[in-house]
């Protein structure tokens, strides 16, 4: 497959059936982009898992934090890699071990050999995108700039 461009149906494809998402990488602070993607992605009925070991046994947006992804008890549909493209590896081999469908590796985040190990087993793989982004491209929540959320305006506030 070539992993410098996705057809939008693959894409569609893989968040229409995906239910459960382990977030590897995923952030306790308000403030960091995988907190707002797991937000976001809860919102839209995901059931997303965090896994971080400096947060594990806490937890984030209502769902516990676990040290490694191979301590997630329940069945994933996908791994969502927001981790270096080094660390990509050895999650990999992880969620081939668990027997996940999907690894999404974020933004940024690229492994062509992980990739192909995973996609020999079976899996289909996304890598250097955001499920967040991508979600919301497809379902046509993306106004121009990304702007259409309500909270920028170009009117004047009223004091």
């Amino acid at each position: 497959m070539n992993h410098d461009r996705y057809d939008d149906s693959y894409l569609r494809a893989i968040l229409g059936k995906v239910k459960v998402i382990a977030m590897v990488g995923a952030s306790p602070n308000w403030n960091r982009p995988s907190y707002f993607a797991m937000k976001y992605l809860q919102g839209k009925g995901f059931r997303v898992i965090p896994v971080n070991p400096m947060a594990a046994g806490q937890e984030i947006l209502g769902e516990k934090v676990y040290a490694k992804l191979t301590d997630v008890p329940d069945k994933i549909d996908m791994v969502d890699v927001f981790r270096s493209s080094e660390a990509a590896g050895p999650i990999v081999d992880d969620a081939i071990a668990l027997g996940a469908k999907v690894v999404w590796m974020q933004l940024g985040v690229r492994n062509d050999a992980a990739a192909a190990k995973a996609e020999a087993a079976g899996l289909e793989v996304v890598m250097n995108r955001c499920p967040k982004i991508e979600f919301a491209r497809l379902h046509a929540e993306l106004g121009w700039h990304g702007f259409n959320t309500g909270v920028i305006s170009s009117k004047r506030r009223k004091i």
